[in-house]
Parts: C-alpha cells; sequence; structure tokens
C-alpha cells in the first residue's frame, strides 16, 4: 500500500483539528466543532488569484448563477463521554497527522478537561453544501454531518432551516440532507467533471471560519489523485484557496456548474496552502441519485487482496507489460474463493471492462449490485482464462489486523539468499510459538535485511515470512534459496516473492540487478 492513505475519524471534542491520518486499510476523518460565537454571515468574495482571470475578464456571471444555492450546513454534534483529562487533534499514528487536515478544526483553544467518564458538553461543526433540487435537497460531505444529533442549514439570504438526514456514504464522503421551505430553492447544476482539463479555471464555494459565503478562483492543479482514503479515490486537485469550513461546498466551472465538492486540504499550518482536493461531480452524481432514492449504497464485494503489476512484478512473471490487479490473497469463503480466483493470479479484466490496476477493479466490484454474476479476467501462470463470479455484498464490520510490525525471530536454522541481501531461518517450534504461527504455517522467515541491498530497497523486513518464490510454495530457508538462484540463473531480472506479514500477504519483486 502507498504511504498515504486516509483514515475517517468521529469528531471528538470541540474545536480540534482533523487529521486525514495514514492507514493501509480504511480511511477516516477526525472532526473538529466550532464552539466560539459564530461570526455574522457576510457574503465576500476574493479576488481571484495572481494570473487567473475570467474569459470576460470577471467572474460575477459564474458566481451570480451558483452563489444563490449554497447554503452553509451546521450541526449540533451528541456529547461523548470523555476518558482523557483532554483530547488532542492527532492521534500519533502517521508522520502526516500535522499536514493532512479536515476542513474542521484547529480553530481555537483545546477542549476543557472534564473527568473520567463526564458527558462533554454539546457543540456545534460548520461546513458547506448546494442546493440541487428546489424542493430543498441539499448535498454536502458525510464527514459534515456524521455523529450529529440535529442539522441546520442558512440558506444563502439568511434563512435558517431545520435539515434531515436523507442518507450517507461515507466510502465516497457524500451525504444528501433536506429542508422544507416555503417557496422553490435556488438550485446549481451538475457540470462535466469528466471535461476538466489541468489548467481550468474553477471557483471555490464555500464558508470558511463561519465568516461567511466566500468565493475563491484557482485552477484544476492535477486529475485523478489518489490520497487512499478508500477505493474511490480519483480526487480533482486545486490551488483556489478553501479552508476549515468549506467541506461540502461545490467547486464550480467559469458557467457556475458543479463540477467538484470540495472535501480535503493538504496544510502543514492548518489553513490553505493551495494545495485542496474535490470529489469529482461525475462521480458525486451518481452516489448522490442513489443516496436521494434508498438513503445508503450496497457495494459489491470479491473478497481479494490485490496490488499493483508493477514494472518488476510483470518481469518476474513473465508479462509483457505491467498492468492488471495482483491477487496477493484470497480471503477464505469469499465470494473469489467459491469462484476459483487464486493467489498470484492477475485480474485484467471485470464485467467486460478492461483493469488497468487496482483501482480500476475496485470502483468497477463495487459499482455491482451485489449478488449480480459478472467475469473475471485472469492471467494465471502465463495463460489466459474467464472466471464467472457471483458477487457478495461488502461489509464494513470487517475488522483489518494489526498493523504492527512482526518481531524478528531469535534462533534456527539460517540461510542466506543469493544477490538479494537476506538472511532466512526455517520455522522451527521455537519460533513458531515466539511469532504465534499456526501450526500449518510454511515458508522461510526473515531474520535479516542487508542495508543497500535489493531486498532493502523492496521493503523486505525482518519478521516477514516468504511462503512463496515466483508463485511456487516454498517450505523452507533451504527452498527459499534455491528457488532464488535457479530464478537467478533463468535470466529473469528479479524474482517474484510472496511475503506473509502480519496475517496479509503481498508480492514483493526484487531486482537481482542490486544484489
Amino acid at each position: 500500500m502507498s504511504p498515504l492513505g486516509i483514515l475517517r475519524r468521529h469528531r471528538v471534542a470541540a474545536l480540534l483539528g482533523a487529521a486525514l491520518i495514514i492507514s493501509p486499510i480504511v480511511v477516516s476523518f477526525a472532526q473538529s466543532t466550532n464552539g466560539t460565537t459564530t461570526i455574522s454571515a457576510v457574503a465576500t468574495t476574493q479576488t481571484p488569484a495572481p494570473g487567473v482571470s475570467a474569459p470576460s475578464g470577471s467572474f460575477a456571471p459564474a458566481v451570480a448563477t451558483a452563489k444563490p444555492a449554497v447554503v452553509t450546513v451546521t450541526t449540533v454534534m451528541k456529547g461523548q463521554p470523555q476518558t482523557m483529562s483532554g483530547a488532542t487533534p492527532f492521534d500519533g499514528n502517521s508522520p502526516f497527522d500535522d499536514y493532512f487536515r479536515q476542513f474542521f478544526g484547529d480553530q481555537g483553544m483545546p477542549m476543557p478537561k472534564t473527568p473520567p467518564q463526564q458527558q462533554a458538553p454539546r457543540t456545534e461543526a460548520l461546513g458547506s453544501g448546494f442546493i440541487v433540487s428546489a424542493d430543498g435537497t441539499i448535498v454536502t460531505n458525510n464527514h459534515v454531518v456524521d455523529g450529529a444529533s440535529s442539522i441546520k442549514v442558512t440558506l444563502d439570504d439568511g434563512t435558517e432551516l431545520p435539515a434531515k438526514l436523507v442518507g450517507r456514504d461515507a466510502k465516497h464522503d457524500l451525504a444528501v440532507l433536506k429542508v422544507k421551505a416555503s417557496k422553490p430553492l435556488p438550485t446549481v447544476k451538475w457540470g462535466d467533471s469528466d471535461k476538466l482539463m489541468t489548467g481550468d479555471q474553477v471557483l471555490a464555494i464555500g464558508n470558511p471560519f463561519g465568516i461567511g459565503t466566500t468565493v475563491t478562483a484557482g485552477i484544476v492543479s492535477a486529475r485523478g489523485r489518489d490520497l487512499h482514503s478508500g477505493p474511490f479515490d480519483d480526487f480533482i486537485q486545486i490551488d483556489a484557496p478553501i479552508n476549515h469550513g468549506n467541506s461540502g461546498g461545490p467547486l464550480v466551472d467559469v458557467k457556475g456548474n458543479v463540477i467538484g465538492i470540495n472535501t480535503a486540504i493538504y496544510s502543514p499550518n492548518g489553513g490553505s496552502v493551495g494545495v485542496g482536493f474535490a470529489i469529482p461531480s461525475d462521480q458525486a452524481q451518481k452516489v448522490v441519485a442513489k443516496l436521494m432514492k434508498d438513503g445508503s449504497i450496497q457495494y459489491g464485494y470479491l473478497g481479494v487482496e490485490i496490488q499493483p503489476v508493477t514494472p518488476d512484478v510483470a518481469g518476474a512473471m513473465g508479462l509483457e507489460h505491467p498492468g492488471g490487479a495482483l491477487v496477493s490473497q484470497v480471503n477464505d469463503g469469499s465470494p473469489a474463493a467459491r469462484a476459483g480466483v487464486e493467489t498470484g493470479d492477475v485480474i485484467t479484466g471485470f464485467a467486460g471492462q478492461d483493469v488497468k490496476d487496482p483501482k480500476d477493479l475496485s470502483r468497477a466490484v463495487a459499482d455491482v449490485a451485489p449478488g449480480a454474476r459478472e467475469s473475471l479476467d485472469v492471467w494465471r501462470k502465463g495463460k489466459a482464462m474467464t472466471i464467472s463470479v457471483e458477487v457478495g455484498r461488502n461489509s464494513d464490520d470487517v475488522k483489518t489486523g494489526s498493523t504492527g510490525e512482526p518481531g524478528a525471530p531469535s534462533a534456527g536454522q539460517g540461510s542466506r539468499a543469493p544477490a538479494l541481501g537476506l538472511g532466512l531461518m526455517d520455522i522451527t517450534p521455537d519460533i513458531r510459538q515466539q511469532m504465534n504461527l499456526a501450526d500449518n504455517e510454511r515458508g522461510a522467515v526473515v531474520a535479516r535485511v542487508s542495508p543497500d541491498t535489493a531486498a532493502a530497497a523492496a521493503g523486505i523486513q525482518p519478521g516477514d515470512i516468504i511462503v512463496a518464490v515466483n508463485q511456487v510454495p516454498v517450505k523452507s530457508a533451504k527452498q527459499v534459496t534455491q528457488a532464488i538462484a535457479q530464478a537467478g540463473k533463468s535470466g529473469r531480472k528479479s524474482v517474484l516473492l510472496l511475503v506473509e506479514r502480519d496475517g496479509s500477504q503481498i508480492y514483493v519483486a526484487v531486482p537481482f540487478a542490486n544484489g
């Protein structure tokens, strides 16, 4: 997995920052809330950044089109029992905690100290949203309303209305609200985010820091950003200034059409530094339609752990070109296991669509209704085949394993893998007990990784268990050494190791050139 992951956590206290945290599995946003006196909402419009100008010389027409439909979303959060004397905005699990932040947070002093198990006072949180239907249907971020006991929407004209949560989806970080008004409400139209190009001008509209509806201008800095917050990451990166409180507000084009939902920022100092991220409208519009209809979304599930096919991996597997999703593990009893998918398969297509990388597969499977039967194109040991699989239902209740590093063994029969820089050991009864391994565990334990070697550069760690070499299972350190030596003689530039770490498996291609 990439080192950049985002973890969505529940709001824990008033005035605390929200960090997008590294995690190998899920994404969670911590929420901070606005517990101070709110400044009166006076609409302001910021001057476009230097060098950015609308085709007509002014963004006023686009603002006039979109701004009346932009709303402020204020939520009252449920008080949570506190078991600590205070709380901090970051949990210290990631070196990026001080850099990635949500649009809430870091706006004031830490929450007051509370005795153990004392109920914390209710607090308010602030975000933005926009109206997509004249009957009062509003789109915002899920993290804006997650954990709210009540929701209030303030329209552009200052009217305050209670809002009902229609539905939300944490995986896409989207939510749909509904308000009742005495008259049809102004709306904003969806635009086509697929037509966006790097360099296109965009406007971000929202209520930063609670000062009132604010417009900022910039350009599309990049497309398809993956923050590793979930299977649907395809963010638009922008340089238009966005800050705490902009969450859920629209990103619009120069015609005033919504082409994204502002969701996250990269911030070493808690404020905007010109690196923001928005959910593309083409993705959001489909999710919103499902939430409006059903209130929730059911996602498809295969039950495999997958990784990219890098050039090194492709070379080790004899593939001409990298691409597809390499299956590093098949979960027992999963739809993939029942269909006959095997560890080491490279999935190149799903439901008639090409799979270029793991994200392609994750998105395609998630979009399929549970129970549907689809085709799975697989490359297995030099042969292409098609497998029929009945897609299951994805459940958020499945828990992941520990993220701690496995301990290195202290004794056993050793061997050295040639040209890679690995010291290997058999799985002896003592090591099996020390590492808490299953009785049927087979392979070789990595006891040592020499620095500045191919294995170290590839990420092999002491305590890893090598269970297969070039997709052939191994039972001992000697077998691993022999298999690696044989792979070197075959003329391949790298060897493919199947490594088990903390109960999960991953393929690692280690080139011989650095040995």
